[in-house]
C-alpha cells in the first residue's frame, strides 16, 4: 500500500512564497495542520480519549466516596477537610502521571514515523525547512497530547467547585502540567528526528521520561548515601512530651531554641549529616517537583506547621533537600528547625531549565538531522 501525503495551500511555497518570520511561521502552520488532520481521522486517538475520560471520572469518583466515607467515619474530619483540594491534587497527579505515559505515543515516531512509510522525503522536497518540519510535528504532537488534559477538565472543575481552591493554585497547576506536557512531547519529536526507527525511538523516549520522573529520585536517593556525607554543626534535642511521660521535670539548663514540641540545650557539636543541597538540583529536574514546587501554597500561620496535600508535600520535600542540613537537621546551629519551608526560593526554575536545555539539545540533533541534502544515511533508510 503507497502512503500519500496532500499537502495544505499554506506549504506552498512555503504561504506563497513570502520569506521572513511571517512564511517561516506559515510552514510550521502548514506541518502542523497536516499533522492534526492525520491524527483527527484516525479512530484509536478518540478510543483513548474515551478510555481517558473514564479513567479519570473513575478516580474522581473513588476519590469522593472515600473522602465521604471518612467524614461519615469521623465527624469531623469533615470540618477540618475540604474534598475540592483533595480531589483536585489525586486528579491532577494522576494526570500529571498518565499524561507522562501517553505524551511519548504521540511524539515518539512523529518523524521517523513519515521516514518508515515514505512521506518525509515528500515534505524535505517541498520550500519547507527543517525546523519547520520539526516545530510542526512538536506542536501537533502537544496539542494531542493537551487534548487528554481538556478531557479532565470537567473533573477539575467539580473538584474546584467543592472549595477550598485559589485561582492562583488553579491556574498554575494547569499551567505547568500543560508545560510538562510540551517538554515531554518535545523530547519524544528530537529523538524520533534522530532515531532511524520507530520502535527504538519509542523505547528511547520512554526511558528518557522514566529518567525525569523516578530515575532523578533514584539518583538523589543513592547520591545522599555516596557523594554527600559531611557533617553539621549541632546540639541535643529534649522532647517534652517523652520527658512528662518518664515522670522528668523541667527543662535542662542552657536552652538555646524551642518550640511546643521540643527545645535545643548543650553544646554545639559536628554530627553527621547528609549535605542533600549539593544533589537537589536532581529533584527538581522531577516533572512532579517542577510542578507542584511553582504552585503558590497558602502562608502558613507559624514554620511549625506541616503540609498538606500531595503537591505541598512534594514541594515542601524538595525544598528540604536543597535547605540541607543546616535548615533541616533538628538543633542545627542550636535553632529548632521549621516544620514548613518558605517559597522564598523556588526550585522549580531550575528544574524547568534543566529540562528544556535537554529539549533544545535533542531538538537541536534532531534539526540538523533532517536537514537535506543528507550527507550520508543509515543502511536501510527509506527515502521516498
Amino acid at each position: 500500500m503507497t502512503n500519500s501525503v496532500q499537502l495544505p495551500d499554506a506549504a506552498v511555497p512555503p504561504s506563497g512564497g513570502r520569506r521572513g518570520f511571517g512564511g517561516y511561521v506559515a510552514g510550521i502552520a502548514a506541518v502542523t495542520s497536516l499533522e492534526m488532520r492525520q491524527r483527527l481521522r484516525s479512530r484509536g486517538w478518540y478510543i483513548m480519549l474515551g478510555v481517558w475520560f473514564v479513567i479519570i471520572g473513575a478516580v474522581t469518583a473513588l476519590t469522593w466516596f472515600s473522602w465521604d466515607n471518612a467524614r461519615s467515619a469521623n465527624g469531623d474530619f469533615g470540618n477540618s477537610s475540604v474534598p475540592g483540594s483533595l480531589i483536585f491534587e489525586i486528579v491532577l497527579a494522576f494526570v500529571l502521571f498518565f499524561a507522562l505515559l501517553v505524551a511519548p505515543a504521540f511524539s515518539a515516531n512523529a518523524v521517523n514515523g513519515d521516514r518508515a512509510g515514505g512521506t518525509l522525503a515528500i515534505l524535505q522536497v517541498t520550500l519547507l525547512r527543517p525546523g519547520q518540519i520539526l516545530w510542526g510535528k512538536f506542536l501537533a504532537s502537544w496539542l494531542a497530547g493537551l487534548a487528554f488534559l481538556v478531557a479532565s477538565v470537567p473533573f477539575l472543575v467539580f473538584a474546584i467547585l467543592l472549595g477550598g481552591l485559589g485561582a492562583g493554585h488553579i491556574l498554575v497547576a494547569l499551567l505547568m502540567l500543560a508545560v510538562e506536557v510540551g517538554v515531554v512531547c518535545a523530547v519524544g519529536v528530537g529523538v524520533s528526528a534522530l532515531a532511524n526507527r520507530p520502535l527504538f525511538s519509542i523505547v528511547v523516549t520512554y526511558l528518557l521520561v522514566a529518567a525525569l520522573g523516578l530515575g532523578t529520585v533514584i539518583a538523589f536517593g543513592l547520591g545522599t548515601l555516596v557523594a554527600t556525607p559531611g557533617t553539621v554543626l549541632a546540639n541535643q534535642s529534649y522532647y517534652k512530651g517523652q520527658a512528662v511521660e518518664l515522670g522528668g521535670q523541667g527543662l535542662p539548663p542552657g536552652i538555646t531554641d524551642q518550640n511546643s514540641e521540643y527545645a535545643c540545650f548543650g553544646p554545639l557539636t559536628e554530627q553527621p549529616a547528609a549535605h542533600t543541597e549539593r544533589l537537589a538540583w536532581l529533584l527538581a529536574m522531577n516533572p512532579f517537583v517542577v510542578v507542584a514546587d511553582a504552585i503558590p501554597y497558602r502562608v502558613p500561620a507559624s514554620q511549625d506547621e506541616s503540609p498538606s496535600g500531595i503537591f505541598e508535600v512534594i514541594s515542601q520535600g524538595a525544598r528540604a533537600a536543597e535547605a540541607g542540613p543546616a535548615a533541616t537537621t533538628q538543633c542545627a546551629n542550636g535553632r529548632v528547625s521549621p516544620a514548613y519551608l518558605s517559597q522564598t526560593t523556588p526550585l522549580w526554575p531550575l528544574g524547568l531549565g534543566l529540562q528544556l536545555l535537554v529539549t533544545a539539545i535533542l531538538l537541536a540533533l534532531g534539526w540538523r538531522a533532517l536537514r537535506t541534502p543528507a550527507r550520508k544515511l543509515a543502511t536501510g533508510t527509506r527515502v521516498a
